[in-house]
């Protein structure tokens, strides 16, 4: 059967938070544990809880990304998004570019995940 240009809307935008959680978050935890920690400092996390932060986040995107598990890994994410606003919001930065940044990041993820899995469609209706 092919996929409806919704579906594929829903595919993009899902790839394209994939591929920035991946670059911009998950990958300097990783592989620029020096300069993450220098720059969660400010926010009060220790830079021992950086590979932590990214092995969890890494997991969350897994589950978002597997299609039985979308909604599971949507649901860690947006409690993992979350914790970054309330971060962002305790050590009083910036409002609209950097403590609702996680909002931004959750309608993109779960509009990705509204437009291609018609199981959150009928959980979220849009009504007319």
């Amino acid at each position: 059967m092919k996929a409806s240009p919704m579906v594929w809307t829903g595919r993009v935008l899902t790839g394209l938070f994939a591929l920035f959680m991946l670059g911009a978050s998950i990958y300097p935890k990783f592989f620029m544990p020096d300069v993450v920690a220098a720059n969660m400092g400010p926010s009060g996390w220790t830079p021992d809880k950086t590979l932590l932060l990214g092995i969890i986040e890494l997991t969350c995107l897994v589950l978002y990304l597997i299609p039985r598990t979308a909604a599971f890994g949507a649901v860690l994410m947006m409690g993992y998004l979350g914790g970054a606003l309330a971060t962002n919001l305790r050590v009083d930065n910036p409002l609209f570019s950097h403590t609702l940044f996680s909002v931004y990041l959750g309608l993109i993820m779960w509009g990705g995940l509204w437009l291609r899995d018609a199981r959150v469609r009928a959980v979220f209706p849009i009504l007319r």
